[in-house]
């Protein structure tokens, strides 16, 4: 590993330290209001929907919402099957079936 590259870590952990450590000390010192911790409940759900929602929808650079898009298909199986089941592990393992047989026999 470079000096450049090993600076170049260094730096990024003090960014996001530096960015993050504020906060969470300021947290720790205060009550939030009800209607804030409530509020907080949304972030896990809104960063995984911001995550998922364009790779399922525009896996290879373009808008893509045909039964072709074997990305599309599963993510919606996988999404009845943690619905109706709640189970992370069937979910995955469902999802990943549904796309790979989707790719081998339909793509």
């Amino acid at each position: 590993m470079s000096q450049s590259e090993l600076i170049m870590i260094v730096g990024m952990m003090a960014v996001t330290f530096g960015v993050r450590y504020p906060v969470l000390a300021i947290t720790g010192r205060i009550t939030l209001p009800p209607p804030v911790l409530n509020a907080l409940k949304f972030i896990p759900p809104a960063v995984l929907s911001a995550i998922i929602v364009p790779a399922l929808l525009i896996p290879d650079g373009e808008l893509d919402i045909g039964y072709t898009n074997a990305y599309l298909v599963a993510g919606l199986f996988a999404a009845v099957v943690a619905w109706r089941r709640k189970n992370l592990l069937l979910t995955i393992v469902v999802g990943m079936a549904v796309f790979w047989l989707w790719r081998v026999f339909v793509v």
